[in-house]
């Protein structure tokens, strides 16, 4: 919003400068983002006399001119005829700079000096277009500079305005805070007019058929008018506010929407067919030019002011061509009305048509200021244009807009939420400077009645932010807020989330943010049942989209759905992870659980295409070995993976549960195929899912304790036993391990074969096992009795054979 400081104070009456009022606007919450001096360039043009005006000798379309300027009388060769003697003009002495940065030179034409120039009013910048000199009012003194005597001298104050002040929209909007920040009185503009003896119900007759978006609608009939440019001091508060004048009716009309914030229009009577107004919605895919000389294609909500056989206005946008205020206009139909703020901003948007009206309308404009607004317009329009005013106005309202609510407040909640002491009484007074009326009931609470400008007040809190406004954000003092420390160290998830992305980043994998809103239909890709845990999932009361009207309650959608993106795009190896929440519904009224997951995910070659890399498929073993390599990161122990084909979203057979001392806390394995049809893969996908909230309380950093290294050799054995095809690795593991064997330091799987000469249904497990003492070497005696023992404690325990 841009405000003229020399405008403002004829509103509200005010001493401070325009600094100091600028400090104090954006210290109450409107932002000033600049200040301005206008008017300066005008400096050096000053007020002359023409005290002669004789024909130039050697040139038939010049003329001499002898000025006075209040310093001295000089010749003045000028080429314009609008001048006379005793004429009042712009003078640009030598050595002058005009706007345009022109420098003004002593010159000769046509053999004869001149010392100066008479100046345009184009020339200085004030007008578009001139056709002769600037004459100015017969009392301006001569030899002063043209800025003072005509009140250029100004500043522009831009106010950055947030989407809730529509009141701050207007002159008169910005006067009120001014008013209410200084604790002065605002002066309304006149808005009592004389009255013709036409009657306006003769002239015009207005019906709306659309009331839910246009509740009211009131007009005025002004005749006998006459078109042309507006003054002088109109066209430049137009400009500083950045609106280009057009001629005196429709800057009038312009006018009071800077002034009032009331958006008006002016419709050429002669243009109407019967002097109908018909408020209403278009038919589908109707056009119409609009002013801009456009034409817009309306739909069934485009809500239009119609004549009896016409559209004439887009309602509370823009005006029609078929309507137009032009040079030959000599009676016009005023036009002021409120429109719905939402259907305004969808028809704008819908357009692409953004006005200063659809502005304020969309934003909200206040009911109340329709009719005084109306009347200023008119009462202008006969200032500027002459013309006579039909007796009353046209007012149809048939949706009354309800009234602002009153809001109860107690002021010892607003000394609690602002950590300050203001008295009752002092808040009350707050409010009513800011056109609130408040009364304080029993000194506990106030009663404030929100006016009709101040449409964006709905509850008690919004009271709070004005009293503060008022008060003074300065004035608050800035304490910090108490805070507990926490007497336990809650489980550490930074640092080792840090450290499993640079682990997981060094293995060539690369990080991916996928959205928390997802559809359901991609939990139902996972072929999973009604009871299962992923189905708990919270939906969206506003989602964006189908596809984001569900929070997640895994990882695994979004990083197929990033494969599938990445296939598509032809990038057939990947390696990706994601560490990120997902959030399960508790109860309809209770806070949903949210879990910090690790997933990861792997596909197509194992390394990367070169030469010297043979190009083999990744399985199985490649994500499980990722897995190991996290745990091992962490130092925690326990791990064990346990075959479960329970698992629905994953491959029968090649999945499996991962625990600590026999809880679940994730799962790994090949994607089931069926799954992947449902996200369009076609390439065989393994996937890990970690609930990292569950392992980081297993992780210990006394773990982390470095080792001397073995000062003795290692003996190793190898060990190869016929088992049960069905028998898992692990479980024989488990019974090795079970012996207590001292000095068995560690057990590998290096060989797993099932064919000749091995029997049907039964496969061979070959392990080494490494004995180490860490305080001798142990000799091969020693070592076979230990083996011995192993293969005694296994006969008891499994039916195994040794393989030889």
């Amino acid at each position: 919003m841009l405000v003229s400081y020399n405008w403002l104070t004829e509103y509200v009456n005010i001493e401070a400068s325009p600094e100091e009022l600028s400090h104090k606007l954006t210290m109450a919450g409107l932002e000033v983002s600049d200040l301005a001096r206008v008017g300066d360039e005008l400096q050096s043009i000053r007020v002359a006399e023409i005290e002669e005006i004789s024909p130039h000798p050697n040139a038939d379309r010049l003329s001499l001119c002898r000025v006075n300027d209040g310093q001295s009388v000089l010749d003045i060769v000028c080429g314009a005829k609008n001048m006379k003697a005793g004429d009042k003009v712009a003078f640009a002495p030598v050595g002058a700079k005009l706007p345009a940065g022109i420098t003004i030179k002593k010159s000769k034409i046509r053999g004869v000096v001149s010392y100066g120039m008479l100046c345009s009013e184009e020339e200085l910048n004030l007008e578009e277009k001139s056709t002769g000199i600037m004459i100015l009012p017969a009392n301006a003194e001569v030899g002063k500079d043209i800025a003072s005597v005509l009140k250029l001298n100004d500043y522009v104050i831009d106010i950055d305005l947030t989407p809730n002040r529509a009141d701050c929209l207007s002159m008169i909007g910005i006067a009120r805070e001014v008013a209410a920040l200084y604790d002065t009185h605002i002066s309304l503009p006149l808005v009592d007019l004389e009255e013709g003896e036409e009657d306006v119900g003769d002239k015009i007759r207005v019906s709306i058929e659309s009331p839910e978006f246009c509740p009211r609608y009131s007009a005025r009939y002004v005749s006998d008018i006459t078109i042309q440019p507006s003054p002088l001091w109109m066209r430049r508060r137009l400009e500083l506010a950045g609106v280009r004048p057009i001629n005196n009716v429709v800057d009038v009309t312009n006018y009071i929407l800077l002034e009032w914030g009331q958006p008006m229009h002016a419709f050429d009577y002669s243009l109407l067919d019967e002097g109908r107004i018909i408020v209403k919605t278009a038919s589908s895919d109707d056009g119409f030019y609009t002013l801009d000389d456009k034409e817009r294609v309306l739909n069934e909500e485009t809500l239009m002011i119609c004549d009896s056989s016409q559209y004439i206005a887009i309602g509370g946008i823009m005006g029609g061509l078929n309507t137009e205020v032009m040079e030959t206009t000599t009676a016009v139909l005023l036009e002021s009305a409120y429109f719905d703020p939402r259907n305004i901003s969808r028809t704008s948007k819908k357009l692409g048509l953004k006005t200063e009206a659809s502005l304020r309308f969309e934003k909200g404009i206040n009911p109340e200021t329709i009719i005084p607004a109306l009347n200023r317009a008119a009462r202008l329009i006969v200032q500027l244009a002459g013309g006579k005013i039909a007796r009353g106005i046209v007012d149809v309202y048939p949706t009354p807009i309800p009234q602002p609510p009153q809001i109860e407040i107690k002021p010892a909640k607003v000394n609690r939420i602002l950590g300050i002491n203001i008295s009752p009484k002092k808040m009350a007074n707050y409010l009513n400077r800011l056109g609130i009326s408040a009364e304080l009931k029993d000194n506990e609470k106030l009663v404030a009645t929100i006016p009709n400008h101040r449409g964006d007040l709905k509850e008690q809190i919004d009271l709070v932010e004005e009293i503060a406004r008022i008060h003074g954000y300065d004035h608050i003092p800035v304490t910090l807020p108490p805070m507990k420390v926490a007497e336990e160290e809650g489980p550490l998830y930074f640092d080792q989330e840090n450290e499993i992305r640079f682990l997981l980043a060094d293995n060539g994998f690369s990080e991916v943010i996928t959205y928390s809103f997802i559809a359901p239909q991609n939990i139902k890709n996972l072929l999973i049942p009604e009871e299962h845990p992923f189905q708990r999932y919270i939906s969206i009361s506003n989602p964006l989209s189908r596809e984001q009207s569900i929070m997640r309650t895994s990882l695994i959608p979004g990083l197929l759905m990033t494969a599938f993106e990445n296939y598509n795009h032809k990038n057939m190896n990947l390696k990706l992870f994601e560490v990120g929440k997902t959030f399960y519904k508790k109860g309809e009224d209770s806070i949903p659980d949210e879990k910090i997951m690790l997933g990861g995910l792997i596909g197509g070659l194992r390394n990367s295409e070169s030469w010297n890399f043979s190009q083999e498929e990744t399985d199985f073993y490649d994500i499980k070995g990722v897995v190991e390599n996290i745990f091992q990161t962490l130092f925690i122990k326990g791990i064990t993976f346990q075959s479960d084909n329970s698992i629905p979203y994953l491959h029968p057979g090649i999945s499996s549960r991962i625990l600590i001392d026999n809880r679940s806390v994730g799962f790994l394995g090949e994607v089931n195929p069926h799954v992947l049809d449902n996200f369009g893969i076609s390439k065989k996908i393994f996937i890990f899912e970690i609930d990292f909230g569950e392992i980081i309380y297993y992780f210990n950093k006394k773990d982390r304790t470095a080792e001397h290294l073995p000062k003795f050799p290692p003996v190793y054995r190898d060990l190869a036993l016929i088992v049960d095809k069905e028998v898992e690795s692990k479980t024989m593991e488990d019974v090795i391990y079970g012996s207590k064997v001292r000095y068995l330091d560690e057990l590998t799987v290096f060989d797993v074969y099932e064919g000749e000469p091995i029997s049907a249904g039964k496969k061979s497990l070959a392990y080494r096992l490494k004995f180490q003492a860490p305080d001798k070497s142990l000799t091969d005696e020693e070592v076979n009795l230990l083996y011995e023992k192993i293969l005694n404690h296994l006969s008891k325990k499994m039916r195994v054979e040794l393989r030889t």
